[in-house]
């Protein structure tokens, strides 16, 4: 522990333990802390997630004595002048492995090493880093099936402790700084939806941590509950693996082979995150070409729609129980997710990056790679084999998923006092008042979608 000092670039890696960067820069010598608030990446980020984003920092920060520094400016720049403070000239980080944060990487590599700063990449935020499952031909996989057995076969490694550290202080500020850089890129679309964030959720790596042994309790029965919005069937993980409180490699130990059906989530998040890594403009363009011509709607009436999906007031109770749960805790019920954004896409007929927009707007866990390809796997134009015809009936979901209705009536209070089934259909004011009749017909609007899917299809 007597090397010259070595900077530690906090990213999406927010914690002490299974964290190889830290392990190398700890072992070099005295290590110092950073996390960098850089404006144009919080920028288009929504107000919800960048909350949360510096609750995470702030536990960091308190989890290793407030030695942690946060400061405000290009990456470059700032790790320059830190390194030329504690006389570093290495600086240690965690693989990004998203579009924005490789071509970051990139730049700020280039510039540190004219100034005789190495910049040395070190693991991923992934059990497997995107680029690592391939095909035998060296090809990456497109169907998510293939890609789950050849993932399988593999060995992510096993969870570490945190090493000891000798942490080095300096200057730095509070990380509230990170919430007034957010949200400064608001989409028109978004009208006077409310940008404020909802109540803080628990953050940091004790918290990630506490989720992940109450998970373990419950994991064997995973399978079973995790399309239930109404039980605590989910992880509650993944907004702790965003922002990297904790690792994958930690979650799978944790979990092994107790829930088929969680590890197999698991595998979605990183199938996802190595479609991305392939393939960087399916963030904002369909990834299937069919889904390139289909016809949206983008008119006044369109934007209208679009805010009464967002507030929660379509008049169909399951669509409008999620998306005041997304409102109300930046975050939504997975299955939920998929109604609503179904609802949006093949009902509505928007674009389904305006939805995916918004998902990130609010949710605390908006992760590009995931969300984006669960709007596209939603939306036909995804890695999905035929899913064009897929068209989710909220009233049947909700009939089979949440039979007692104990969701609906949750976030819905004008139908709290309507028993199952009443309060899973649309009701208009007759027996609710104050709850909006359905802005659409299902069938007229899901033959819609069908038939525009077919026009694109023979647009090809």
């Amino acid at each position: 522990m007597n090397g010259a000092a070595t900077i530690l670039w906090f990213r999406r890696d927010l914690r002490t333990s299974d964290h190889p960067a830290l392990e190398s820069a700890a072992a070099a010598g005295p290590v110092l802390g950073a996390f960098i608030a850089d404006e144009s990446l919080l920028s288009p980020a929504g107000p919800t997630r960048v909350a949360h984003l510096a609750a995470s920092v702030r536990a960091l920060d308190a989890s290793i004595d407030g030695r942690l520094v946060v400061r405000v400016g290009r990456p470059e720049d700032v790790l320059g002048g830190l390194a030329g403070e504690v006389g570093a000239r290495r600086v240690v980080a965690t693989a990004d492995f998203g579009p924005a944060g490789r071509a970051r990487d990139e730049r700020v590599a280039g510039e540190l090493r004219a100034r005789g700063i190495d910049l040395e990449l070190l693991d991923s935020a992934y059990a497997l880093a995107p680029g690592t499952v391939r095909t035998a031909a060296g090809q990456p996989y497109r169907v998510f099936s293939s890609y789950r057995r050849a993932w399988s076969a593999l060995d992510p490694g096993r969870a570490r402790p945190a090493p000891p550290v000798a942490w080095l202080g300096a200057r730095g500020e509070d990380p509230a700084v990170l919430c007034g850089l957010s949200g400064r890129s608001r989409p028109d679309y978004f009208a006077d939806l409310p940008d404020e964030p909802p109540a803080p959720s628990p953050a940091g790596e004790a918290a990630a941590h506490a989720a992940l042994e109450a998970f373990v309790e419950r994991a064997a029965r995973y399978g079973a509950t995790r399309d239930y919005p109404a039980q605590e069937g989910t992880s509650r993980l993944s907004a702790h693996l965003k922002v990297g409180a904790i690792h994958p490699r930690t979650v799978l130990d944790a979990v092994g082979g107790a829930d088929g059906a969680f590890v197999a989530e698991v595998a979605w998040r990183e199938f996802y995150a190595d479609v991305l890594f392939d393939d960087p403009a399916s963030a904002r363009a369909p990834w299937r070409g069919t889904g390139r011509p289909l016809r949206v709607d983008r008119d006044g009436r369109a934007r209208e729609r679009f805010v009464a999906w967002a507030r929660g007031r379509t008049g169909y109770p399951l669509v409008d129980a999620g998306m005041r749960q997304l409102l109300a805790e930046g975050w939504m019920h997975n299955r939920v997710r998929m109604v609503c954004a179904s609802f949006l896409v093949k009902h509505l007929h928007l674009d389904w990056r305006w939805g995916a927009r918004w998902f990130l707007w609010r949710l605390i866990d908006g992760d590009l790679a995931s969300n984006q390809h669960g709007w596209q796997w939603v939306a036909g134009t995804g890695t999905d084999a035929a899913p064009f015809f897929r068209v989710f009936n909220p009233v049947r979901q909700a009939e089979r998923f949440d039979p007692e209705g104990r969701y609906v009536r949750r976030y819905v209070p004008e139908l709290a006092h309507l028993e199952a089934p009443e309060c899973l259909r649309p009701v208009g004011g007759l027996l609710a008042p104050g709850y909006p009749a359905p802005i659409v017909e299902l069938e007229a609007e899901r033959r819609e979608a069908l038939a525009r899917h077919a026009e694109a299809r023979g647009n090809r």
